[in-house]
């Protein structure tokens, strides 16, 4: 599922191609998505894109009526396209522009999303319940560590929880608690201040150098403009079980926390 970075990617990737032009069409193949399509998507037919900006794992799309919300899902991209090109499977949805350039969205899965929020209604609950996100000053360790008193869950579904702070997926928890040294099975009331001081800054630096990089390579993802990332070369525990750690040499963990593969390094990680 492409993560925080890899949607972060595609909004950099598109973002010079979109704003400052006209939406000309938006054309729906497949309504059924993770949820359906509203026909008031069509709203922004006419208008001019003001900026894209990235919200937890949602690209939204601004325009002075409202702005359109894509969601990648688990193997969603967007490619900017000649509005001719020939369509393929999975292109469930164009949003094409006065210049002859479209905006495509290819789902296989059919998890991602396409939704409308207008500036006249109430914000979408998906979007008004998020926590901070991870690279701006409202985040940091105090925060974790406040909110984490008591609570009995892993640490590590602690900081995937949207409600603390968004874009924290699988590949980039587990990479932030190798580098802050902390076992992602450690009750999250039993993590340290001091240890949680660690995690914040380890969380902000994992994902800006996976941005920097360009996104991890994953099967589902690539750029927008078609190339892979060049995160995954950097991974230091994220799908590395039985191969030894790059600090202690010893072999690296594999364990199942809420449904999820998990990595870590038993002498590195307390």
């Amino acid at each position: 599922m492409p993560e925080l970075p890899e949607v972060e990617v595609s909004r950099l990737g598109i973002s010079p191609h979109l704003i400052g032009q006209r939406i000309q069409a938006i054309v729906v193949r497949q309504t059924q998505l993770r949820w359906p399509v509203p026909g008031e998507v069509q709203f922004a037919v006419g208008r001019e894109i003001l900026d894209v900006r990235r919200r937890a794992k949602y690209l939204l799309v601004d325009t002075a009526s409202g702005s359109l919300i894509l969601h990648l899902g688990m193997s969603g991209s967007l490619r900017v396209l000649d509005t001719d090109s020939p369509v393929q499977k999975h292109d469930h949805l164009d949003i094409q522009l006065h210049n002859g350039k479209c905006l495509r969205f290819n789902d296989p899965r059919r998890f991602g999303a396409c939704l409308w929020q207008g500036t006249d209604t109430e914000p979408l609950a998906l979007l008004s319940r998020l926590g901070p996100e991870p690279l701006t000053d409202a985040f940091d360790g105090q925060r974790l560590f406040a909110l984490s008193r008591g609570k009995q869950v892993a640490v590590k579904n602690f900081i995937m929880d949207n409600h603390i702070v968004v874009g924290v997926g699988n590949i980039y928890a587990s990479e932030s608690l190798f580098m802050a040294g902390i076992d992602p099975r450690k009750a999250a009331g039993k993590v340290s201040q001091a240890a949680y001081l660690k995690l914040a800054a380890a969380i902000k630096q994992v994902l800006a150098l996976a941005i920097q990089q360009g996104g991890t390579t994953l099967k589902d993802f690539t750029q927008a403009d078609g190339n892979p990332g060049y995160f995954a070369q950097e991974l230091q525990v994220y799908g590395r079980s039985g191969e030894p750690c790059r600090i202690c040499q010893s072999p690296l963990q594999a364990v199942t926390i809420g449904q999820r593969n998990s990595f870590f390094c038993h002498k590195c990680q307390r």
